[in-house]
């Protein structure tokens, strides 16, 4: 683990843009239970969070269509949380960082590391938004 004071500019890059922190397994558990999509964001100190994740999250979240939540765990971190994070993601292999969508706890969407470092922060910005057209959108009646 890192000392703390050196993750702060790295939390701060998302919750300043409106994403809410879970450090513990319950509070992923109490934001997941909330009915409506979330996106998860698996936080990490490696260079593809800092020059490509986090940057595209900030990004994405300037589209007209969003997640009814962002939150957002801290890998190596809060592992407890980051814990409870991922078995929402059954299935799919621990991966930091990973952004993912869930509709009523549900799994719908997940972006692992393996695509986040191949792509650039504008692309992830340009996915996300795809999948917040796709699976976030509201419908009109």
């Amino acid at each position: 683990m890192y000392p703390e004071l050196m993750l702060i500019p790295m939390r701060e890059e998302l919750t300043k843009a409106g994403v809410l922190e879970a450090r513990s397994a319950a509070e992923v558990d109490e934001a997941l239970a909330k009915p409506g999509t979330t996106m998860l964001v698996v936080n990490s100190i490696c260079g593809c969070a800092a020059g490509k994740m986090r940057p595209g999250v900030r990004l994405a979240l300037q589209h007209s269509t969003k997640p009814d939540q962002v939150i957002t765990v801290f890998a190596g971190q809060d592992r407890d949380a980051t814990e409870r994070a991922r078995s929402y993601f059954q299935g799919h292999p621990p991966t930091s960082p990973a952004i993912a969508i869930l509709r009523d706890g549900q799994l719908i969407y997940l972006l692992q590391r393996s695509a986040i470092e191949t792509s650039t922060a504008p692309a992830i910005a340009q996915e996300l938004a795809r999948a917040f057209d796709t699976y976030c959108a509201k419908s009109v009646a």
